[in-house]
């Protein structure tokens, strides 16, 4: 049987969902144009009042923020409350130019674990259940937002943070752990590692996995799923928005509602900025309609994906959005074809390699190099050099056909690519673009 956090929120009427977003935008719109003088003068230059957005139909009126706009307005800028009325920081786990620095209000944190906490429920935790947060803790949100939506359900929560690997499958092991929130890398790693300890699916208390902060596709579930005994639920979110919770998946595993009475979704024409169609790829974008202390409108996440209005077998009737598909940022241009990380992991692990490679691009006499460096299984290590040489055609061959372009596949020594306890590095980009 389904189980629900707040059924008479997650299974309302499309109705009732609208209404909720109608008043709940018109009442943000007002907030952000009296507090955020940065957005105000956004909205200014397109020539709009407030009084212009009636109802979320006038959404697609108002303008969009970038992530260039979050470092130009770094570090206030974008605040919509007095400093007095925020309680904590969170920031993105970025690499490149100025961190992304999101503010909260006690409520905008109460709102974020309520969030999680839908998540949780939708994998099948209760009261009962022992609830490792393996997400790191500190600034990145994941283990913060697991861990108040773990105490929300009333989990025993086990604040494990990311590394450490003995110690993480220690507590499992001892504390009878039903329940992992980690990144999808690291939860295949510590499934790789508890199986070379000998230890079968039935021997590891586990039931449910709720993984995200980076992309993963379904041939990954499935070998997270048949390593540690679990069903593997996504979770997605933007440090920007909140955290994770912003949308999660449920039983069907067929894509993740999004928390509509929170955040509005759109899809939009990532060139153009046309709004598409449900049903349609493209650009992800989220307007926080509940946020006080750092309240985005049409936020671009970057993100590929589909919204989906098709009724559910959970019975939740939130809009879908799939997996994402890619990134428009973070999507590489390989001699003039769009590559995702996400293709080359689908074939690895259709042809039945573990999850971690890396991917390296350069350029030489101006042509772009594309080469794929991917572990051999203990099972598969060899130093056969023809049967080493097979197996690279095998791959070259299979890449080819997904990506329509060739690659340089280099097979390497089981455990010999760096493990990631965080967000894994697939991609390493020595072009100088």
């Amino acid at each position: 049987m389904e189980r629900y956090y707040q059924p008479e929120i997650e299974t309302a009427s499309r109705e009732q969902i609208k209404a909720w977003q109608d008043e709940r935008l018109v009442k943000q719109v007002r907030h952000v144009w009296d507090n955020v003088p940065y957005y105000r003068k956004k909205m200014q230059d397109a020539g709009l009042t407030p009084g212009d957005i009636q109802s979320s139909d006038d959404l697609r009126k108002l303008p969009f923020l970038s992530k260039a706009d979050l470092r130009d307005a770094y570090p206030y800028g974008l605040v919509g409350v007095p400093l007095k009325d925020c309680v904590r920081i969170q920031s993105t786990s970025g690499t490149t130019g100025k961190r992304v620095v999101a503010f909260y209000t006690q409520e905008d944190i109460d709102l974020w674990e309520t969030c999680c906490a839908r998540a949780i429920v939708a994998a099948g935790g209760t009261n009962e259940d022992v609830c490792q947060v393996s997400y790191g803790y500190g600034l990145f949100t994941g283990g913060p937002g697991l861990n108040g939506g773990s105490h929300k359900v009333g989990c025993l929560t086990v604040p494990t943070s990311s590394g450490n690997t003995e110690r993480q499958i220690m507590f499992i092991r001892d504390l009878n752990a039903t329940i992992l929130c980690c990144t999808p890398s690291y939860a295949a790693y510590l499934g790789e590692s508890m199986r070379e300890m000998g230890l079968t699916p039935e021997q590891i208390p586990l039931k449910a996995g709720i993984f995200g902060a980076e992309a993963w596709s379904e041939e990954m579930r499935q070998s997270i799923q048949d390593t540690l005994g679990i069903k593997a639920y996504d979770i997605y979110g933007l440090t920007e928005l909140s955290g994770p919770g912003v949308a999660f998946e449920c039983s069907a595993q067929s894509g993740m509602h999004i928390n509509e009475d929170h955040f509005i979704a759109e899809v939009i024409d990532p060139d153009t900025g046309e709004v598409l169609p449900d049903g349609q790829q493209g650009e992800l974008v989220f307007t926080a309609i509940t946020k006080k202390a750092f309240p985005l409108i049409r936020y671009r996440t970057r993100d590929i994906c589909v919204l989906s209005r098709e009724k559910c077998p959970c019975g939740r009737t939130h809009v879908k959005m799939t997996k994402p598909r890619g990134r428009t940022d973070d999507m590489l241009i390989i001699r003039g074809v769009n590559v995702f990380p996400s293709q080359i992991e689908t074939v690895l692990l259709n042809l039945g390699y573990p999850a971690n490679y890396q991917i390296l691009v350069g350029r030489v006499n101006n042509t772009d190099t594309l080469e794929v460096r991917v572990e051999m299984t203990p099972e598969m290590f060899t130093d056969n050099l023809g049967e080493i040489n097979a197996r690279q055609k095998q791959l070259v061959d299979g890449l080819r056909s997904m990506l329509g372009l060739t690659a340089k596949v280099t097979l390497v020594a089981p455990k010999s690519i760096t493990r990631s306890e965080g967000k894994a590095v697939r991609v390493i980009d020595n072009r100088k673009i």
